[in-house]
């Protein structure tokens, strides 16, 4: 029977789906041959659940799948620049193109494909002749550009979200009706795909034009109309380069195809074809679900890539797994010799992936030695392998002796080398980062590698740390052995090497045991949760990148830190005689009870409050209140307590974090740290270095260049009011930006309604605070605290900043709304950041609210530069350069003096475009560069 009415065809958007398949599972290799096969796996996965999912009453009757075809389009003649930029496919992905297509085959699958043509002008022509047939179309795509499509008949799916998308929905994103689709993204344009549009106009600016002016060419016939010169001006002198854009962003609906709709109808994939190819590519796992579907007898696998894991994935939750098994110690082992070791080596070429953990002697990877390691290949089945336990109360010297029953160190490495470095074999860890650089440091390059934690924390964060012990007692309801009753505590503890093997070994191989279960908890969950392109983008790739950061350290000068001490501890002591002749008398300025007394018993101060011991409470926030009302002593106060914490903080501190043998600190990085996405650094904390008072700026002058180098820095410039510009969609800061306006004179003027030339400093400054301020869901009082004003004062500059900006009002709205609906916002990279304490009431509600609505903005920001750090090694490579630090929106390099130039230019290229493909802002983002002998100069 013909198409036509009655009948319902499925067009799968097929190149979307392999980029969506590469990203969403580690790489694998085919482990017969090392085939690159982990696009195809994932592709596999997402069809078989995608036919699955359309069985029923409104199964289509007509299915096919369209790719791109390889080579160019018709695009490119119109435009030469027509997705110029976007980056050749990942090496390991071409090959599994054609694999890909063979699969969709093996599916019994229509694969459809044209030179000349990209995907979307097939299924745009196959929906038009389905639509005029009288039939109906699903398109199975969240692909933007087939927009212009829905409607009459026409709607799309969004398979990941499992999401209709009607005209209501094209409405959502576009602000217009599909039919004028079309036109609005001729005036946006699009970065990713390279079509220029109108300079400066994005989507809600366009939707707004379009929807005044009915249409694009009318808008066009009467740009001069527009009010707004900018805008007007822009219109008239690009209106050929919007009028191109129209012609690259409309779909060809009229491509002549060789395949009918008839072609379409829906077969059943052969038995015998399907599982021929999933035995040829060893996916076990899947050909065992399709055998059983097909009701036939699985085909023999000799061996499996790796994890081969259903994109069906499970529900995200708290609870442990209903059919986790308990976990016991007695398939615990102690490797002692080569031959056992060898047994487990070979049962992780087996599975294609190891849990691996390592015991060392401290917690500081750069001094730490390696005490032994453990493996783990199934829930239950796990190892330890001892390597240089020690036993004995040890001479006079001190040395003890090695204990017995163990491997020499060099002889286990040298055994475990080859499997550790297999890219074929997925090393899973939990906080693997740690035991990447031990194994480092002993000559071993451990990849490619998978973490738990990191998992977890694309999963849940916000909800609960993401610590193993928790994560294990809240997953796999098991509590793990604790390391204090191995090692004890306080003075007297010992180091893991002391510990007896036999004790050892069931703690060490519980680690390694924990882990891989929760790997098997969390992993399938990733793609439920919509967090896969988070966790594979922006989590795993940043390891190996801070790893190499953190050994590398920064090199630091004693002596520079030594003579800041000196000369804080002497400002430390005028402060105080300033303070004493404030008060009338000698006090101890560090005694919060006596510095309690002498302001509010003594001076008679307003806001005295005293806790449970009886003292007053004398507070950051506090003394910040009466300094704000014109106090002097407690705003010397507060100066004295920062150039005590600087003193003691930093410039005594770092002195003891100087590794003796490199001569550098080497912080560390814990990507976990905060929820919503920002690195926090530790051991010592290079990111909370005061940078607002000259003597805190002078801390940075100890952070030396190595001779012949010099320290260049890039900074992106105001970032998070460039993403809250486009978050709430405010014209007036997009086009500041655009112009290269003072963006907190700009703001100063509109709110007080002064010119921008000949403005008062001071009205800037409170701009700048309020601007910055807002992001952070500052309240009167802090505002009031932070520009040391009353606070009636800043309550109503805040009240008319709201007013000149309503956007942004509206964003905090529907932000909480959306916190509050869905238990978590988003950023505009798709990482969840939960808010549980949203609804609640109180104070804690009050703080969940601001920081639901921050957690958007400074998340985006934090995906930015993680994407730009994970891409800056390849940038660099071939430059004497090394990337140092991370401090929040800054990158910190050392490098060759003679390529300082080629450095910035290559950073900035890939700071300034780290947010594409994946997210086109209205707003571009600039960065900054210095460069100097210091930090402090570079900066």
């Amino acid at each position: 029977m013909a198409f036509g009415k009655g009948h319902h065809l499925h067009l799968i958007d097929g190149s979307a789906y392999i980029f969506r398949a590469y990203h969403a599972l580690p790489p694998l290799t085919r482990a017969s041959d090392g085939l690159p096969v982990g696009a195809v796996s994932g592709y596999c996965n997402m069809i078989y659940k995608l036919v699955e999912d359309a069985k029923g009453p409104d199964a289509p009757t007509h299915v096919a799948v369209i790719f791109d075809h390889s080579g160019t389009t018709f695009r490119n003649t119109i435009y030469d620049q027509y997705k110029a930029q976007r980056p050749p496919a990942p090496e390991d992905l071409k090959p599994q193109f054609a694999l890909i297509r063979q699969a969709t085959r093996a599916f019994n699958l229509p694969c459809i494909e044209m030179e000349g043509f990209e995907a979307d002008d097939l299924i745009a022509t196959y929906a038009r002749q389905a639509r005029e047939a009288g039939g109906r179309v699903t398109i199975v795509s969240s692909d933007k550009d087939l927009m212009q499509l829905v409607g009459g008949g026409i709607e799309m799916l969004d398979p990941m979200k499992n999401k209709r998308i009607g005209p209501d929905e094209v409405f959502e994103k576009f602000g217009v009706d599909p039919a004028r689709v079309i036109d609005v993204q001729s005036l946006a344009g699009d970065s990713v795909d390279n079509i220029p549009g109108a300079p400066g106009i994005g989507i809600k600016t366009a939707a707004l034009l379009i929807q005044e002016y009915g249409d694009l060419d009318s808008l066009l016939e009467r740009a001069g109309e527009i009010k707004q010169p900018k805008r007007r001006e822009t219109l008239i002198e690009k209106a050929d380069q919007i009028r191109m854009s129209r012609k690259l962003v409309t779909l060809k609906q009229d491509v002549e195809t060789v395949e009918t709709l008839d072609d379409f109808d829906v077969k059943d994939p052969v038995p015998s074809e399907v599982l021929a190819f999933m035995a040829e590519m060893e996916f076990r796992t899947l050909a065992e679900r399709m055998a059983a579907k097909l009701k036939v007898d699985p085909p023999t696998i000799a061996a499996k890539p790796g994890p081969d894991i259903s994109a069906s994935g499970s529900t995200p939750g708290n609870d442990a797994p209903a059919d986790a098994t308990p976990i016991v110690a007695n398939r615990y082992e102690t490797v002692a010799d080569a031959e056992a070791l060898q047994k487990w080596i070979d049962a992780a070429y087996r599975r294609g992936w190891v849990a691996f953990d390592t015991e060392t002697t401290g917690l500081d990877e750069m001094v730490a030695d390696l005490v032994g390691i453990s493996l783990a290949v199934e829930p239950g089945e796990a190892c330890y392998i001892p390597l240089t336990h020690r036993e004995g109360e040890g001479d006079l010297l001190g040395a003890s002796t090695m204990a017995e029953g163990q491997m020499p160190l060099k002889d286990a490495l040298a055994r475990l080398k080859p499997m550790l470095e297999d890219a074929s074999i997925l090393k899973i860890g939990q906080n693997i980062k740690y035991d990447l650089k031990i194994m480092a440091r002993y000559g071993v390059d451990l990849a490619p590698i998978e973490d738990t934690m990191l998992m977890s924390y694309a999963l849940h964060a916000g909800l609960h740390n993401h610590g193993m012990d928790a994560l294990s007692e809240r997953y796999l309801s098991h509590k793990p052995i604790a390391i204090k009753s191995l090692l004890g505590t306080g003075k007297s503890a010992k180091t893991f090497d002391q510990v007896p093997i036999a004790e050892a070994t069931p703690y060490a191989a519980e680690d390694a045991d924990i882990t891989l279960r929760l790997w098997k908890t969390f992993k399938p969950r990733l793609a439920s949760a919509g967090v896969t392109r988070v966790y594979e983008t922006m989590e795993r790739p940043l390891v190996p990148v801070l790893a190499q950061m953190e050994r590398h350290g920064i090199l630091v000068d004693r002596d520079h830190l030594s003579r800041m001490s000196n000369s804080f501890a002497q400002k430390m002591a005028q402060l105080e005689d300033e303070i004493h002749g404030l008060a009338g008398g000698r006090f101890n300025v560090a005694s919060p009870k006596q510095l309690g007394e002498i302001l509010f018993d003594q001076m008679g101060l307003a806001g005295g409050k005293k806790g449970k011991t009886d003292a007053y409470s004398t507070g950051a926030d506090v003394l910040e209140d009466l300094a704000a009302e014109g106090h002097e002593l407690p705003a010397r106060v507060l100066d004295w307590r920062q150039m005590a914490k600087l003193k003691s903080t930093y410039t005594d501190a770092l002195q003891t974090h100087i590794n003796a043998e490199t001569g550098r600190v080497h912080t560390s990085y814990s990507i976990a740290g905060a929820n919503t996405g920002r690195l926090a650094s530790t051991d010592p904390n290079l990111q909370n270095i005061p940078v607002r008072t000259e003597e805190g700026r002078r801390i940075r002058e100890a952070f030396v260049a190595a001779p012949g180098n010099v320290l260049v820095s890039l900074d992106y410039s105001q970032i998070e009011l460039r993403i809250l510009a486009h978050i709430a969609e405010i014209d007036s800061l997009r086009q500041a930006f655009a112009d290269g306006h003072d963006i907190h004179a700009m703001t100063a003027s509109q709110m007080f309604n002064v010119p921008i030339e000949g403005m008062d400093p001071a009205i800037r400054r409170q701009a700048k605070a309020i601007n910055f301020g807002v992001i952070y869901g500052i309240s009167g009082f802090g505002l009031a605290r932070n520009l040391r004003i009353p606070r009636a004062e800043a309550q109503a500059f805040i009240d008319t900043y709201f007013e000149r900006f309503p956007g942004i009002r509206e964003y905090m709205d529907s932000t909480v709304e959306f916190g509050k609906a869905h238990g978590y916002v988003q950023t505009l990279f798709g990482r969840k950041i939960h808010t549980p304490e949203i609804g609640a009431k109180g104070p804690q509600a009050g703080f969940a609210k601001r920081a639901a609505i921050n957690a958007p903005i400074q998340g985006t920001a934090a995906d930015i530069i993680r994407r730009a750090m994970i891409r800056m090694p390849e940038a660099i490579a071939k430059l004497p350069a090394r990337m140092l630090l991370q401090v929040h929106d800054e990158l910190l390099f050392e490098v060759e003096e003679s390529a300082v130039d080629d450095t910035i230019a290559a950073a900035r290229r890939v700071m300034e475009g780290a947010n594409l493909p994946a997210v086109d802002l209205a707003v571009k983002m600039t960065v900054e560069s210095g460069q100097g002998p210091n930090w402090a100069a570079a900066h």
